[in-house]
């Protein structure tokens, strides 16, 4: 609130406000569409693979983060109409635990990616060894890993979020974990494209490079997509913890329903690039919805 009272003294900028129908409309679409995921995977024991447990566990990610801005448009509303205060004991305590949820799912992408990153790297360079390196067993159990830890670090991060010392790590971690990716990829592909010259005599060993390639460049769109939804809140972010009183950083702090939108817009995205880029996850949608056998 300080922010915004500030804001409005110090630039020209006017508040850009999203109405709330949009948000509840793209928030619902986001988790209806990866709770399909979800249950196409459940039910398609041909899906019962590591690849498609990270992939739903990025699905996770993505329906908390809509679930959140859903939750906090409810909230604001019942603050409007005067059932909530905005200072109450119970309010902070429901703020503090959409923060927790809004953080949650913010890592929890950050770490799916990473897993599916690091599952690509091994099916393409290690196609012989991967059934023996990553088995579904040690899937679950990086998942948990996964989980567990970023359940911690949201707690913590929600409840000390004032502290600099705990905005700063928070801060660098997503720069950071996006740039080991980003070098993950781009060697993967560097190695895979002289790969191809040795193995393009072997028509088997052909196709099932270029299938491993196709899911490769598959999860590099999720990635580019992920960079663009979630980049401009971190730097809102940011810029409202080291610069609030800059004209220039105020004003781009006005545009905060939008970067809202665009995190909800990745829950959106996502799930059609799986239906479009998978054909096993096309088929059990269409006997989802067809009621095939």
């Amino acid at each position: 609130e300080n922010i915004s009272d500030f804001s409005l003294n110090t630039t020209d900028c006017t508040q850009v406000v999203v109405p709330e129908e949009v948000f509840f409309t793209v928030a619902a679409a986001g988790i209806l569409e990866n709770l399909l995921i979800l249950i196409a995977v459940v039910r398609n024991k041909n899906l019962h693979l590591p690849m498609y447990f990270f992939i739903c566990s990025l699905a996770i990610s993505d329906m908390l983060g809509s679930l959140y801005k859903t939750l906090e448009n409810i909230f604001i509303i019942l603050c409007k109409v005067g059932y909530l205060t905005r200072h109450g004991d119970f309010e902070k305590k429901l703020d503090d635990a959409m923060d927790s949820m809004f953080i949650l799912s913010l890592l929890g992408s950050i770490f799916s990616l990473l897993a599916i990153a690091a599952d690509r790297y091994i099916t393409i360079f290690y196609a012989l060894r991967y059934h023996n390196i990553m088995t579904l067993r040690r899937a679950l159990v990086i998942l948990a890993i996964i989980w567990t830890f970023c359940a911690g670090s949201s707690i913590a991060i929600a409840l000390f979020s004032y502290e600099a010392a705990t905005v700063i790590p928070f801060s660098i971690l997503f720069p950071l974990m996006m740039f080991f990716i980003l070098c993950l990829y781009v060697h993967m592909f560097l190695l895979a494209r002289s790969h191809a010259k040795k193995i393009a005599s072997l028509p088997t060993r052909t196709v099932h490079h270029r299938t491993n390639m196709r899911g490769a460049i598959t999860l590099t769109i999720f990635l580019g997509v992920f960079l663009c939804c979630w980049a401009p809140f971190v730097l809102h972010i940011l810029l409202a913890r080291f610069c609030p009183h800059n004209p220039y950083c105020a004003c781009y702090m006005s545009i905060f329903h939008v970067n809202g939108t665009l995190i909800m817009c990745n829950a959106i995205i996502n799930p059609m690039i799986f239906a479009f880029r998978s054909p096993e996850l096309r088929s059990t949608f269409k006997k989802m919805f067809y009621c095939h056998r």
